[in-house]
């Protein structure tokens, strides 16, 4: 069904920055057997540790004291900052579509991230430029699904819900955003996107 669009949004994690935290969790192992291993164990059981940092609930102090608690004090805070946000690869092709949705678009990006992530991980990486505005869950104190996360969108576009389009690649997320009146397509790789946005008559542009 062909719909008037002005906004694009663009989830970051695993659309346009693919992750592994298999990485920093072999490393830690690497300082002394089986630690890595103990503290994914820790993240995954604590995960609402996790979700509070992202929203901006819990500060950077706080969240770094869990985490060298979870680590066994056995590296420093700046050593966990660049080892647990040394995880992110670029999807080039995902990225090279951004310019030409320019064109025509108001094109943003809405993440469920935290400051540490942001700071050590990606804040150099040169595409984010590209984008009208950053939406970051933990300077809004909320995150997806949360409808906080994409009513503070729409204050900023001024656009009517339905003209804005959003990408996810996870499916909670899509229907946060489409509970809030927006169409929204789970993200399954680059040419299932394509063909979405194609089926959607989303003029996609010039891709260089």
């Amino acid at each position: 069904m062909m719909k008037n669009y002005s906004v694009i949004v663009f989830d970051l994690g695993n659309v346009l920055l693919p992750f592994d935290y298999t990485k920093p969790v072999n490393r830690f192992n690497e300082i002394q057997p089986g630690l890595g291993d103990r503290f994914a164990a820790l993240y995954r059981k604590n995960y609402n540790v996790h979700r509070d940092f992202e929203k901006g609930i819990l500060s950077e102090e706080e969240y770094l004291a869990a985490m060298m608690k979870w680590l066994e004090n056995t590296v420093t805070p700046e050593k966990f900052c660049k080892e647990f946000s040394d995880v992110f690869t670029l999807s080039q092709n995902v990225i090279d579509l951004i310019p030409g949705l320019k064109k025509k678009y108001s094109v943003l990006l809405l993440s469920n991230t935290n400051s540490i992530h942001y700071k050590y991980g990606y804040c150099q990486y040169e595409f984010l430029n590209l984008f009208d505005k950053l939406f970051l869950s933990y300077e809004i104190g909320a995150a997806k699904p949360e409808e906080a996360i994409y009513r503070a969108v729409e204050t900023y576009t001024r656009k009517p819900s339905s003209e804005h389009l959003f990408i996810d690649d996870i499916k909670e997320y899509v229907e946060g955003a489409k509970a809030c009146g927006w169409d929204a397509i789970q993200f399954k790789g680059y040419q299932n996107l394509v063909k979405e946005l194609d089926k959607r008559g989303v003029e996609i542009g010039s891709k260089q």
